[in-house]
């Protein structure tokens, strides 16, 4: 009798499974996004938009647009003018001197950095550089200026970071060779700015989660972070303040476009490998846009009034240079090129369309040494 129900218990779960396996459960998410997804992109109209906006006059757009991003980056740190900066280490390198400081970034933040200063008599032309995303969270400063005073460990994974996308080349130093005040510091979350318990990729989800449970957003403290830093650059003897512009790529990218757009002390951007529009990121043939890393690169509600590109926009008409790749799996070349499109209306119609730069390499996701010529060659014209 015992043999017998345990027969007929076995007998009812395998008809149970192969039920469930012919009639699924009922859901509305394929591979994390909503099934109405498509309904949801038809409602971004992008109001604020030049072009959308019933603003008509740019100058005025372009403060109302950037008080929209403003707005949406939620409380700012409190900002600061008493930086006390400490010079901590220096080095003697081929035509400049490389500098370890410390100084205060925020009321709440302070924070080391790399600076680079040129031989001969100044002021000088800056650029603040800033570091990607890369999913590498043990070195961010590292990843632009060679560092140096530093364990072996990081030396060598901020050389193997050079070589994997810059191409064997620190974007800083050879900047400040020729002849830029270059500065370099952690993002929050990065390097010396990291995590007590070590690095792990998944906790981003719980640092941009505490930030919006206190009402603040760490992706908006991170360009903030970025304006205060330009600020701190300006303040500098060795800068000349008029000549200040900003570099970055991949995540860094995205960080230079909205620098440029924010900040009016940068007169000059380069953005490497990120630009793209919603509709394209968020698609479910060939989006790219999901995951943990791009917590440090959303705004709460601001595509209700703008995209990328046209938060880009906002920069305009100063120079501003944007390189992708065509072989770049994270941001798809018809993505790419819609965006770069709407850009060039928005400087066209300021008959400033010489002033931006768009250009695809037959590249994947790097910043190779001749992207880093052609970005020179910019800077050289832009703020020389």
């Amino acid at each position: 009798m015992m043999m017998k129900r345990v027969f007929s218990c076995i007998t009812a779960i395998l008809w149970l499974a192969s039920t469930f396996a012919q009639a699924p459960l009922s859901h509305e998410f394929e591979r994390d996004l909503p099934l109405f997804l498509d309904q949801l992109k038809t409602e971004l109209t992008y109001p604020m938009a030049w072009g959308n906006s019933p603003q008509k006059n740019f100058g005025k757009w372009r403060k109302e647009a950037r008080a929209t991003v403003l707005d949406a980056m939620l409380t700012p740190p409190p900002s600061t003018q008493k930086y006390e900066m400490e010079v901590l280490d220096t080095e003697q390198r081929n035509g400049y001197e490389a500098r370890k400081i410390a100084f205060n970034l925020t009321g709440y933040s302070r924070v080391p950095g790399y600076l680079l200063v040129p031989e001969g008599k100044g002021p000088f032309p800056a650029v603040v550089l800033l570091h990607d995303h890369g999913a590498h969270f043990s070195i961010g400063k590292e990843k632009m200026i060679r560092p140096f005073g530093v364990d072996s460990l990081i030396a060598a994974d901020a050389d193997q970071w050079a070589h994997q996308c810059y191409d064997d080349q620190y974007v800083g130093d050879y900047l400040a060779a020729n002849g830029y005040v270059v500065i370099s510091i952690d993002a929050l979350f990065w390097g010396e700015r990291g995590r007590k318990e070590g690095v792990r990729y998944d906790k981003q989800q719980a640092v941009a989660c505490v930030f919006e449970m206190l009402g603040r957003s760490w992706s908006g403290f991170i360009t903030y972070e970025d304006m205060y830093t330009t600020d701190f650059l300006a303040s500098l003897k060795e800068v000349d303040p008029a000549r200040i512009g900003c570099m970055g790529f991949s995540m860094g990218g995205y960080r230079s476009w909205m620098l440029a757009a924010l900040s009016d002390r940068i007169k000059a951007g380069a953005s490497v490998c990120w630009m793209v529009t919603t509709d394209f990121q968020l698609s479910s043939k060939q989006g790219s846009g999901k995951g943990d890393s791009n917590y440090a690169n959303v705004l709460p509600g601001l595509r209700r009034y703008l995209d990328y590109p046209h938060i880009a926009s906002i920069a305009c008409p100063k120079p501003m240079l944007f390189f992708n790749g065509r072989q770049d799996k994270l941001f798809p070349v018809p993505s790419v090129e819609d965006a770069y499109r709407q850009m060039h209306k928005v400087w066209d119609s300021r008959s400033a369309g010489n002033k931006l730069t768009t250009k695809l390499w037959d590249l994947p996701h790097v910043c190779n040494r001749d992207m880093q010529k052609e970005i020179l060659a910019f800077f050289e014209q832009g703020l020389k």
